[in-house]
């Protein structure tokens, strides 16, 4: 709707819809003249809006902020349709006016007197809609957990490698140091250990058999 006194925006009001939380929502207000302008806010629902400035004198190419703020619904609507409106009327005031000079009369259509209304109707929006998550932050997402598996099997094969290495070492410490009588020796003493214990301890036949492995490898730089 076309004005010459006020621009009003926004065309609509849009008001959050939350159960038992009362939300608000703003309109502007602007004189396009070079006159001082009154406005008045009404709407067809009083008892369950109420307007901050529902009235005031707007001075030449001036503007204010009109909040309107809904009680809080006491139940939830299955749908967010709203028949609720707010209209602004607007007409022109005496050069230098204030506060004190707004009557209803202002309002009052007679011969020459110019009044304006812009109707506004309310819509109600979600109050938390869900923000979609995006597929590539989900590929995103994804791409450290396939980085991380990748490295799990690459330690995996490196275990599996030293593994392997560690046993053909130990398979030659063993066939070089078989007949070291050093060797043998103990051997006899780990043979004695299992005769005389029905539960041997795992470590001490682990340190027997490490000592071996040193000794021979010990011998072996000895000899050369």
């Amino acid at each position: 709707m076309s004005s010459t006194l006020l621009r009003v925006s926004p065309s609509e009001l849009k008001i959050p819809y939350e159960v038992k939380r009362q939300r608000s929502c703003c309109m502007q207000l602007m004189n396009k003249t070079d006159k001082y302008v009154a406005f008045k806010v009404k709407t067809t629902n009083p008892r369950k809006y109420s307007v901050r400035h529902s009235c005031g004198i707007l001075l030449p190419r001036s503007s204010c902020s009109v909040t309107v703020t809904m009680l809080a619904p006491k139940e939830m609507q299955l749908d967010y349709h709203c028949k609720d409106k707010f209209l602004v009327q607007s007409a022109v005031a005496r050069d230098g006016a204030t506060m004190r000079d707004f009557v209803p009369e202002l309002f009052t259509r007679a011969p020459g007197r110019l009044i304006e209304e812009f109707k506004l109707r309310v819509v109600y929006i979600a109050a938390n809609p869900p923000s979609p998550v995006p597929e590539e932050a989900e590929e995103e997402d994804a791409a450290p957990a396939l980085e991380e598996i990748g490295y799990e099997a690459k330690k995996s094969s490196a275990f599996d490698v030293g593994a392997s290495l560690a046993s053909t070492l130990v398979g030659d410490r063993l066939h070089k140091v078989h007949d070291n009588p050093k060797f043998e020796q103990d051997m006899e003493l780990l043979s004695e250990a299992r005769s005389s214990q029905q539960g041997f301890s795992v470590m001490f036949v682990l340190f027997v058999f490490m000592s071996s492995v040193f000794i021979g490898h010990l011998m072996k730089h000895i000899k050369v």
